[in-house]
């Protein structure tokens, strides 16, 4: 009654009532019109809020949730996160008593993301396209995989320092292709190697263009452990950077932590060799593998970075804002730079600046896009420098960051 009366005092015009999972489920299955959104209690007499949820999903039932509990965060946070695994769609979590401030704060990003939604927007990725070998080995050759950059840019005073390239694929009368779908697809079928190769070709040459504009930044590129036993993947490589008259420590190579525990034998002599050659090496997706530590003892990184799980919504949750700053502290006693990726909010930002994070990336920042609408987007994110620079001056960054580009400021 009391989070009736609270929605009430926010404008919500029409509200449907249960005291028990049972009876919400009972009046969703009479309801000609379903509700909106849901908020649900995890404490409630018989079926509890965790298996009223299991009972939406079983039954196809997709409303967004807010998980409410008087219990502690963690527990409300792992009900959230069991929800999404199960494919529903989730608000957030409130923990009770329930006041106005953070309810309506709730409400209205819900009316934003459906105001979102409404809107125009370019064509999604289609997630239920069939694709084969033989059709992305022609689109390869082709040259019909194209790559969009996401900038990266200084945690301390926002100019960018760098870009992530990534593959993407627009295939002709089904619009773009998931990244995952065919990156997966070509680690299956032994194509990865000519991806690779076709990916890092146009963003070294998109590089050397941009270097002889006056705009030098790092480019850095994913590379798949699957070709790390490649006897000739570190000549090739090198070769491309020479071919562009750019610099190895201008190219910094991205390897996800969790895929190198199958290959660690032969990957250890080819991460040895580019690092020795000066590329940048990172370690993509930071936290997500159960070996993380080890990883770092054993390979040269120069580079963490922290999957987008532990930043987003850190602010909120002190369990993630635990792993966050250990995560942190751990890479500056390392001396390496340390990369957030997933940084949405300009709260998520605030807390990485606060515990010394290098370099962001997200859409707080901006969303990964082609190379001919890079140079409009950095004047446009001029003005936001004022917004985005740390208020202290105590830190500097890090000295393996590149020096600021005049050409930027």
């Amino acid at each position: 009654m009391h989070a009736v009366d609270l929605c009430r005092q926010f404008g919500v015009p029409l509200i449907y009532e249960a005291a028990t999972g049972s009876e919400a489920l009972e009046l969703l299955g009479l309801l000609a019109l379903s509700p909106d959104l849901l908020i649900v209690d995890l404490e409630m007499p018989g079926m509890d809020g965790v298996e009223l949820i299991q009972q939406l999903h079983q039954r196809q039932i997709h409303i967004p949730l807010v998980v409410a509990s008087v219990r502690e965060l963690s527990l409300i946070h792992s009900v959230e996160l069991m929800a999404r695994n199960l494919g529903l769609p989730v608000l957030g979590g409130l923990q009770k008593p329930l006041t106005l401030p953070p309810l309506q704060a709730m409400l209205q990003r819900f009316g934003e993301l459906a105001r979102c939604q409404g809107a125009a927007a370019p064509a999604p990725a289609n997630p239920a396209v069939s694709i084969c070998r033989e059709e992305l080995a022609s689109a390869i050759a082709r040259g019909e995989l194209g790559v969009h950059y996401q900038p990266k840019v200084d945690m301390r005073t926002g100019i960018v320092r760098g870009v992530e390239a990534l593959a993407r694929w627009h295939r002709h009368g089904t619009g773009f292709v998931r990244p995952d779908l065919f990156v997966a697809l070509a680690e299956e079928e032994n194509l990865i190697h000519e991806l690779t190769l076709s990916v890092m070709g146009q963003a070294l040459a998109q590089a050397a263009e941009w270097n002889a504009r006056g705009l030098k930044l790092s480019m850095a590129i994913n590379l798949s452990q699957r070709l790390l036993d490649r006897p000739t993947l570190v000549d090739e490589v090198s070769a491309l950077v020479q071919q562009r008259g750019l610099k190895a420590d201008q190219v910094v190579l991205e390897i996800t932590e969790s895929t190198l525990a199958d290959r660690l034998g032969t990957a250890l002599g080819a991460l040895a060799r580019l690092r020795l050659k000066g590329f940048g090496l990172s370690i993509d997706d930071y936290g997500t593998g159960f070996s993380s530590m080890q990883q770092l003892a054993r390979i040269p990184f120069t580079e963490l970075k922290i999957d987008r799980s532990f930043v987003h919504g850190a602010h909120q949750r002190s369990n993630l804002r635990v792993i966050l700053q250990s995560a942190l502290e751990l890479a500056r006693q390392l001396g390496l730079v340390t990369v957030a990726e997933g940084v949405e909010t300009l709260e998520d930002w605030r807390l990485l600046q606060q515990g010394g994070c290098n370099v962001g990336q997200g859409y707080l920042i901006a969303k990964p896009m082609p190379a001919s609408e890079m140079l409009l987007w950095i004047k446009r994110h001029q003005p936001r420098l004022r917004e985005l620079r740390h208020e202290s001056t105590g830190a500097g960054p890090s000295p393996e960051l590149p020096p600021e580009n005049p050409a930027l400021q």
